[in-house]
């Protein structure tokens, strides 16, 4: 699992847009680096693999990985706008706060911005589903708690379905992780997007662009 010297390590990955039929609807997933496929290729990362997994299912959507290394809540707030005014998409995925979380910002702050970031996605027409995320044991056991009550309580306050640990089956496992022992590997991507998958199926079925 991420651990503090993951902010050191951290660099900037583009916003891309995976290939899909343009007219489709767009699931756009706002993330760090856990999105961004950070030490591995772009396509073999969890994003990468869920735009191939609905091309093989015929489902028509385009996946946009907007997941930027490093980025936080704040930044994602940001970016969001633009994001969604370009790409208006039908689903957004909020996979952020793992870096807000690894600098001891306030629980409170964190809850805020991504209320915040689900409003704006709510606001935008998109359905929209958050990720949680849990940090290294040594951030101690108190903030690790509240910092984990945050997705749920911002999920169970905007009535959105949440992905309870993207990371789960994967940080416990070193053979998953890269070298460092602080991203997941290639080898671990299929896994997430599994854990993705779970939350994610039930809301293609009704997924459609917001409205003009």
């Amino acid at each position: 699992m991420m651990r503090l010297m993951w902010i050191a390590c951290l660099t900037l990955s583009a916003a891309l847009p995976l290939p899909a039929r343009a007219a489709a609807p767009a699931i756009l997933v706002l993330g760090d680096s856990l999105s961004a496929a950070y030490g591995i290729a772009l396509q073999d990362g969890w994003v990468a693999l869920l735009q191939r997994r609905l091309t093989e299912r015929g489902l028509d959507f385009r996946v946009v990985n907007a997941g930027i290394s490093g980025d936080t809540t704040a930044g994602g707030l940001a970016r969001l706008p633009e994001l969604l005014e370009r790409h208006r998409p039908a689903i957004l995925l909020i996979e952020l706060g793992a870096n807000d979380g690894l600098r001891g910002l306030p629980p409170p702050l964190i809850r805020q911005n991504l209320t915040e970031l689900v409003r704006l996605g709510q606001a935008a027409g998109s359905q929209v589903l958050l990720i949680g995320i849990q940090l290294p044991p040594n951030y101690g056991a108190a903030y690790n708690k509240v910092f984990q009550v945050v997705f749920q309580g911002v999920a169970g306050g905007a009535g959105v379905p949440l992905v309870p640990l993207l990371l789960a089956g994967v940080d416990e496992d070193f053979a998953l992780m890269q070298a460092d022992g602080l991203h997941p590997g290639a080898a671990a991507q299929p896994r997430i997007l599994d854990n993705v998958w779970t939350t994610l199926e039930p809301l293609l079925a009704t997924a459609k662009p917001p409205a003009d």
